[in-house]
C-alpha cells in the first residue's frame, strides 16, 4: 500500500504538542519573513540569527550575548529534534529537512515559526536505519552547521552549544515518550527511548552527559546558561544540580 503523505504524517505528529508542530503547504516564505534555515550557515555571521539572539537577550532581561545565544540555540534544537523524532517513532518516517526545504522566522515563536512548505520523507540509502536519518537530518543537516553559525555570532562554549543539543533531544524524548504512553502507544514509547539513546551514544553528543531511559532523564555536564538570566534558575538537567558543582 502507498504511504501516507509527508504532510499528513507531520499532521498527525503535530498532536504531541506545540513544539511538533510545523506549518506546511505551499506559498511563498519569504513574502512572509521566512528564511531558509540553511540561509543562517553561511560564511561569517548571519544577520538574521544575530538579530534573533539580540531580541531574545533584551527580551530576557541580559546583557551577556552568549546567555541569549545558548537559549536561542537550544530553542532550535528542540524545534529540529521534535519535528524530526515524531515521524520516525509514529511512522518510522524522517522528514527530509535539507538544503532550503526548511524555513524559519526569526521574530516568530513556536509553533509559527517553522515552515516546510513542500514536506517529503528523507530517502534512505538501502542500509541506512531509522538512527541515521535522524542523523543525517538532524545532527548533520542542521546542528553542526548551527553551531559555526552561532559561535559566529557570539564566542560561546562548544561544551555549552553539544550540551544544549542533547539536552533538546531528551526534552523532546520525554514529551513524545509521555505523550505515547498516555495515548496507549507503548511501542511507540519504547521505539522513542531507543532511537534517543542510540543518537546519545555517538559523537558529537556522546560526552554530554547520561541518560537513565526508565524514566526518562538526562544528566547534563554542562549548563545552558539560563541561571545567568535575571530571575532565571537551574533546569532539571543542569549539572549544577549536583553537588561539588
Amino acid at each position: 500500500m502507498p504511504q501516507e503523505p509527508m504532510a499528513a504524517t507531520l499532521g498527525r505528529s503535530a498532536a504531541v504538542g506545540p513544539f511538533f508542530s510545523v506549518r506546511t503547504g505551499a506559498g511563498s516564505p519569504r513574502d512572509q519573513g521566512f528564511l531558509p534555515l540553511a540561509e543562517l550557515y553561511g560564511e561569517g555571521a548571519s544577520p538574521a540569527l544575530r538579530s534573533r539572539v539580540d531580541t531574545v537577550a533584551v527580551r530576557l532581561g541580559t546583557a551577556e550575548r552568549r546567555v541569549a545565544a545558548s537559549l536561542v540555540q537550544q530553542g532550535l534544537a528542540g524545534r529540529l529534534w521534535s519535528i524530526a523524532l515524531a515521524p520516525a517513532v509514529l511512522a518510522g518516517r524522517v522528514p527530509d529537512l535539507g538544503g532550503d526545504a526548511l524555513w524559519w522566522h526569526p521574530d516568530r515563536s513556536t509553533p509559527d515559526e517553522v515552515w516546510l512548505p513542500a514536506p517529503s520523507p528523507l530517502r534512505p540509502d538501502a542500509e541506512e536505519d531509522l538512527t541515521s536519518r535522524l542523523r543525517a537530518a538532524v545532527l548533520h543537516g542542521h546542528l553542526m552547521p548551527l553551531h559555526r553559525a552561532i559561535s559566529a555570532v557570539t564566542p560561546i562554549s562548544a561544551r555549552v552549544l553539544w550540551g544544549n543539543a542533547a539536552s533538546a533531544l531528551v526534552g523532546t524524548l520525554r514529551v513524545l515518550h509521555g505523550w505515547c504512553r498516555k495515548t496507549g502507544h507503548p511501542g511507540a514509547a519504547e521505539r522513542a527511548v531507543a532511537l534517543a539513546a542510540s543518537l546519545l551514544d555517538d559523537d558529537p553528543l556522546r560526552d554530554c552527559g547520561t541518560l537513565d531511559p526508565a524514566v526518562p532523564e538526562f544528566s547534563r555536564r554542562s549548563c545552558c546558561l539560563y541561571y545567568r538570566v535575571p530571575g532565571g534558575g537551574l533546569c532539571g538537567d543542569c549539572v549544577l544540580r549536583r553537588p561539588g558543582r
